[in-house]
């Protein structure tokens, strides 16, 4: 269990909390690239902090504070210029580096406007995301990791806002052995009561965990029963990439799979499922596959009451019922709880990292670094052994608006 102080250090992500100043040190997805596609503008939360995203004439973004320094009306209501995003109330005129460029009705010869610039942030877009980085200059390099800038692939976004600390979500990448129960057992018994053929996949006992420390974060291993040593899930197993993201490979797909939790504030979380399928390197993509769309994973029903007949689903409930922020003052861990403990005191190492000046784990600053980044991923993941259809079916995948174009395209190059 945690103390309350250590509880609070681990889980508020505000300007100037020891954890906020953790994870402005990496770059942040704060939007798809289709959601600035019919409108200039995005209302932005993240870390705490309000502000607006934007895209001006001439194609740049921007990410600066959501409110005008004039008169504190926002901007997600401004209009794109040439450089910059005009306020709508009086109309000032801000660049993506929040320098006033003009202000209509003060005197021509006002140097007023030089003296006038509001918070911005950097923004980079990569793969059909938005990033941004909050932290100190310089910045490092956005990460390329594999699955946003692999080549050939069909790419898709699913996204939930869930009102519960990001924390208690990454925890559950660390907990292997809940698969075998939430997805396993009680996936069965929710099927069952419905009448359907009961998954088995996920039920297998996990007769080893393994958690090893490497440069982007943690590998998570498991070895089910009647699994050899020589499994993917075991010599390979799947990376959680500090500080926010969970990696997961296929079953003999060309996958990626991403899923990444965003500190909107101390309360919500940003859910981002990212997904980019490689169908092979001579296949050609449908034009209308090679755009990539957002889509929200819904995970109540119309009777307020959660969606858990899908994988992610049954995570949604668990995070959330654990209460807004998990009380971890009164937690009882096990064993099989090593992975958990590893990765607070990862956080906790890195937490100190910061404060005496240094790069946390995982920075990048040296382009050659960049070109690709190859994470450790199994591709015969049993987990996902009865089939593409079966898995894009089971997971949050089935609300996507292409999903059936994505299995027809798969089941045309015979990938099973």
């Amino acid at each position: 269990m945690l103390s309350k102080e250590q509880n609070d250090v681990l889980t508020k992500v505000g300007p100037g909390t020891p954890m906020g100043n953790l994870l402005r040190r990496y770059w942040i997805p704060v939007a798809a690239t289709s959601e600035l596609k019919d409108k200039a503008t995005k209302k932005v939360r993240v870390l705490c902090e309000d502000l607006v995203l934007f895209r001006d004439l001439s194609g740049n973004l921007g990410l600066i504070d959501e409110k005008c320094p004039h008169r504190k009306v926002s901007l997600v209501y401004g209009m794109p210029e040439k450089e910059g995003l005009r306020c709508q109330y009086h109309g000032w005129c801000f660049n993506q580096k929040g320098q006033c460029l003009e202000q209509p009705n003060e005197p021509e010869t006002s140097t007023f406007k030089n003296r006038i610039k509001t918070k911005s942030y950097p923004v980079q877009e990569m793969g059909g995301l938005i990033f941004a980085y909050l932290g100190p200059e310089p910045a490092p390099l956005l990460p390329r990791f594999d699955g946003f800038v692999v080549d050939s692939a069909v790419r898709m976004i699913g996204n939930a806002v869930l009102p519960c600390n990001w924390l208690q979500i990454m925890e559950n990448s660390l907990d292997p052995v809940h698969t075998e129960w939430l997805h396993g057992h009680y996936h069965a018994y929710i099927t069952g009561l419905k009448g359907e053929t009961q998954e088995v996949a996920f039920q297998r006992k996990h007769n080893k965990i393994a958690f090893d420390a490497f440069e982007y974060g943690i590998v998570k291993r498991r070895l089910l029963e009647g699994q050899s040593e020589d499994s993917d899930d075991w010599r390979i197993g799947h990376p959680v990439v500090f500080p926010f993201m969970l990696a997961v490979g296929s079953g003999g797909l060309g996958s990626y799979q991403f899923q990444i939790r965003v500190p909107i504030d101390d309360d919500n979380t940003w859910h981002v499922w990212y997904m980019a399928y490689v169908p092979g390197p001579d296949v050609e993509i449908p034009p209308h596959l090679k755009e990539v769309p957002l889509y929200d994973v819904p995970y109540r029903d119309e009777n307020g009451e959660f969606l858990t007949d899908y994988i992610d689903g049954q995570d949604i409930m668990c995070w959330i019922t654990q209460g807004t922020v998990a009380d971890r003052m009164t937690e009882r861990l096990g064993t099989t709880d090593k992975g958990i403990i590893f990765y607070r005191q990862m956080l906790k190492e890195q937490i100190a990292r910061v404060g005496r000046g240094e790069d946390p784990i995982g920075t990048i600053r040296d382009p050659e670094e960049n070109e690709i980044i190859k994470l450790p991923l199994e591709r015969k993941k049993h987990h996902f052994s009865d089939g593409f259809e079966s898995v894009f079916k089971r997971f949050q995948t089935r609300f996507s608006p292409i999903i059936d174009d994505v299995v027809e395209l798969f089941d045309k190059v015979g990938v099973k």
